[in-house]
């Protein structure tokens, strides 16, 4: 199995609930890697791990060793700046900057250093296609962002994320504030993204994971009970408390 990421004795404490424990795995490449479990369960906080947004949080500590491609992100020496840049995020309701639709996706190349106006346009209507979004917006680049509808924010944001070069797509319940047709329009990039990136994503729908994912992360209580392939874990998953949760006898 292909590797960029891989989590050694991974704990998290908030305070004193530790809130995921001894996490160890590895993230399966160019896959959509979904991760599900009753709420509380420590997704989202694993989630924020692989682009050090658990930083943010108060009295928050960290053991183990998270490596992206070979470096330990968890390490004091570590330059969150640049580990940030490999991740993409879609949150669970999108958030577009107060700017243009076009300042939007611009916004992540110029910090980076881009200034060239002609590559910053081709780069803008690339990442619109890219989300299927180009068609919709591209005679309104300059209109305010705040005007699409929550769809096309989703879509919007995920362009943004896709904008600054990521080498990974992080998900946190990116469809849940969606209707059926924008979830269905996330569902399908994420699928097509998957040739070029590493995803991972944050479901409560399992029927959602079983239409994206191609590996299944099972977590209760801050562990990981079983991982594997999407239809061992849905379909014949092996220990108990998964086939509990998967046929819906635990939410």
């Amino acid at each position: 199995m292909a590797k960029s990421i891989e989590i050694e004795n991974l704990n998290v404490f908030y305070g004193e609930r530790h809130a995921l424990k001894n996490i160890n795995m590895v993230i399966p490449e160019n896959k959509i890697t979904a991760i599900i479990g009753p709420s509380g369960c420590g997704k989202t906080t694993l989630l924020k791990c692989f682009n050090r947004l658990i930083d943010n949080y108060e009295g928050v500590k960290v053991t183990g060793k998270l490596f992206v491609d070979g470096e330990n992100i968890f390490d004091p020496s570590a330059e969150i700046t640049h580990i940030r840049k490999k991740m993409g995020l879609v949150s669970q309701r999108p958030f577009p900057l107060p700017m243009s639709i076009f300042d939007n996706i611009a916004y992540g190349p110029k910090i980076h250093g881009e200034t060239d106006k002609k590559k910053l346009a081709q780069l803008v209507e690339q990442k619109l296609k890219d989300v299927s979004l180009w068609d919709e917006v591209k005679d309104r680049l300059k209109s305010p962002a705040s005007r699409l509808s929550i769809g096309q924010q989703q879509r919007l944001c995920l362009a943004r994320g896709l904008a600054v070069e990521p080498r990974f797509i992080l998900g946190d319940e990116p469809t849940s504030a969606l209707d059926p047709i924008s979830s269905k329009n996330i569902e399908e990039k994420f699928i097509a993204l998957k040739k070029d990136y590493t995803l991972i994503v944050v479901t409560h729908s399992l029927p959602q994971a079983h239409r994206i994912a191609d590996y299944i992360i099972f977590m209760y209580d801050g562990e990981i009970v079983e991982h594997g392939t999407a239809s061992q874990i849905l379909e014949n998953p092996t220990i108990e408390r998964t086939k509990e949760y998967v046929f819906g006898k635990i939410s």
